[in-house]
């Protein structure tokens, strides 16, 4: 069932063009990620979809009667209502027939009108609404239902938004972004609730993992053309690959095409036959396909970073709270060299502020924090770029220098610097104001790289960064050689980037786990569920029940050692189930019986390894 027709439409702005004639549809139970790359019109084409934009030319068509909700990056609440009161402000249809049912109640002689009002009731599961939308809130960490929209940050308003727009129970639901300010928990119930749904999706995320999980189709929109993969994102990665490898083939074989046709059409006399014309005709098609090339810039830097000394940073017996609320309870730590340190925890567990600590804008209550002399950081935050009126993007930069020093005593200018960050000579003059968020996000961790820091802080990178420029950001953090701090809600980023995480638990708990994010997953999955206060201690075992008799190194070694463990008996069960398929080749069966054997035999030295340091314990 065709639910959406997209046809030919075409967007410019000025002399910008975004797209031209792009056509596509959405059908029922599709779950469709949108994907390209930052300032090339996603957000246009979604507001296009909700309404709020019209396309230069072209036509978009509904299928009639279907319930359709939209959540936008900034969704417009009326702040004089409470949480509550927000929810029954929208043009949701359950409500209409709640409100029926209600006016039918008031009128008991008119049975025929209370009839269908009753059935309307059932059929749509009304009378349990209060329930959903108190579960649905609950779930999104929107508990006060009296709180004034007013006294709402940016995040709980998406949040607030997410929540109306789950609650209407469209048949299409259209999103831009859903997992900005949602935390790992919240990120994981809504991949849960889509799961089990029937909601068709059309969505722009950067969330690679939800993109992974929920989506079951992928458009991509790339140099002014859109390409379809029906299937998840590694299905996407994989295809897209081979696309690009084919188009490099095919450009090849136009280039040798076209030398052979320029090399004839120098040699044509002036008065030409019609078969000559064609081929004339055809030679300037060649010429158009033998001269495209991918504009795929990669950032490539070698920023002259000052080098570390042997202190870096530690935290001594920090603590602080904000009135009756315990951020961090006598924190002792001390970084070392190439430390990358993911952090997650709830929102509001105190994440950022410990950020502001480390950085000395936030003074805690007690505790002593010792930066060393070599140390500068490099702060990316989430307030984002001051925009300035007037300014345009190599301003921003030439404020920092009109050259920036490499390693080996060489230099760029701002100019070739922005390049690097794909902002185009062109670009580089358009005001900031104009950007879209994305690059404006690109153009602020411009700013902080190129003060060469050699301990980088980055609280929540990937908001609003395409797919595109985090595998970049990502490539170049993976060479960064100073140490290292990430905030994120992004897994997939966390899991390529860190070795090891602080968990804010709440109440002054922090945690460290060795290990990435997906190890932690796996750990909290396996523990036992929480039945009593006493089973809070239980599931924290790991941190708690750390012997003397080990040092660090072997207790953090141990730790590690259980973490993977549960990680290769997982590939190994996934791996096994590969041999149930009939139609395997005799080679691939050798092929994963090697890999079997690989895993099998880590599994045997991780686990001889754990005997030694249990036997050293028991000591």
């Amino acid at each position: 069932m065709n639910y959406l027709t997209v046809e030919n439409i075409s967007k410019s702005y000025g002399e910008l063009k975004l797209f031209e004639n792009l056509s596509f549809s959405i059908h029922k139970d599709q779950k469709i990620a949108f994907v390209a790359k930052n300032g090339t019109g996603k957000t246009s084409i979604l507001n296009m979809l909700s309404g709020r934009d019209q396309p230069d030319s072209g036509q978009i068509i509904y299928r009639k009667d279907i319930v359709t909700a939209f959540l936008s990056q900034d969704p417009k609440l009326d702040s004089n209502l409470t949480v509550e009161q927000a929810i029954f402000d929208t043009k949701n249809p359950i409500l209409d027939i709640i409100k029926q049912y209600e006016t039918a109640i008031k009128n008991p002689d008119d049975t025929e009108a209370y009839q269908k009002a009753f059935d309307n009731m059932d059929r749509h599961n009304a009378w349990d609404f209060e329930t959903q939308y108190k579960q649905i809130l609950f779930q999104l960490k929107l508990d006060n239902l009296n709180q004034k929209i007013s006294t709402l940050s940016g995040g709980q308003k998406k949040r607030l938004a997410l929540a109306n727009a789950l609650l209407k129970k469209p048949d299409l639901l259209i999103l831009d972004e859903p997992t900005n300010h949602l935390d790992l928990e919240m990120i994981e119930w809504l991949e849960s609730f889509f799961a089990k749904e029937q909601i068709t999706l059309f969505m722009v995320t950067h969330d690679r993992y939800f993109l992974e999980r929920v989506c079951n189709e992928i458009i991509e929109l790339d140099h002014g053309e859109l390409y379809t993969y029906k299937g998840n994102y590694s299905y996407y990665l994989e295809k897209r690959e081979a696309r690009i490898e084919r188009e490099a083939i095919e450009t090849g074989k136009a280039k040798q095409l076209f030398k052979k046709e320029l090399d004839w059409m120098r040699r044509q006399p002036k008065a030409r036959t019609t078969k000559s014309k064609s081929r004339i005709d055809d030679f300037h098609d060649i010429k158009h396909r033998a001269h495209q090339r991918r504009k795929d810039h990669e950032v490539q830097l070698e920023l002259n970073m000052e080098r570390l000394g042997s202190k870096i940073l530690e935290l001594h017996n920090i603590s602080k709270s904000y009135k009756d609320k315990t951020i961090l309870n006598k924190f002792e730590y001390t970084f070392k060299k190439g430390e990358r340190i993911g952090i997650i925890g709830k929102n509001g567990t105190g994440k950022s502020t410990f950020l502001n600590i480390i950085t000395q804008s936030v003074v805690p209550d007690s505790g002593k924090v010792v930066i060393g002399e070599t140390v500068k950081f490099g702060y990316y935050t989430q307030s984002g770029i001051p925009i300035k009126q007037e300014q345009k993007v190599i301003d921003v930069i030439k404020e920092f220098g009109d050259y920036i020093p490499l390693k080996k005593g060489r230099q760029i200018s701002a100019q070739q610097l922005l390049e690097r960050f794909l902002f185009d000579r062109k670009k580089q003059y358009d005001f900031v104001e104009k950007l879209s968020g994305g690059e404006r996000k690109r153009l602020y961790l411009c700013t902080v790289l190129i003060q060469n820091p050699n301990f980088l802080i980055l609280d929540e990178p990937t908001n609003d960064l395409d797919i595109v420029t985090l595998n970049v950001l990502e490539n170049f953090l993976l060479d960064f050689p100073g140490c290292l701090i990430v905030v994120s809600h992004d897994r997939y980023f966390m899991d390529k980037i860190v070795d090891h995480l602080f968990v804010f638990r709440g109440d002054g708990v922090i945690e460290d786990f060795p290990g990435n994010y997906s190890d932690f997953r796996i750990y909290e999955d396996s523990q036992e569920p929480e039945t009593t206060d006493n089973s809070k201690k239980d599931k924290k075992q790991w941190k708690k029940d750390s012997n003397n008799t080990l040092s660090y190194n072997e207790q953090k070694e141990f730790k590690n050692i259980e973490s993977k463990l549960k990680s290769l008996e997982f590939n190994k069960k996934e791996l096994e189930s590969q041999f149930l398929n009939p139609d395997l080749t005799t080679d691939a069966i050798q092929d994963l019986s090697n890999q079997l054997q690989v895993i099998l035999d880590t599994i045997e030295e991780k686990e001889m390894r754990w005997l030694e340091l249990m036997e050293k314990m028991e000591q």
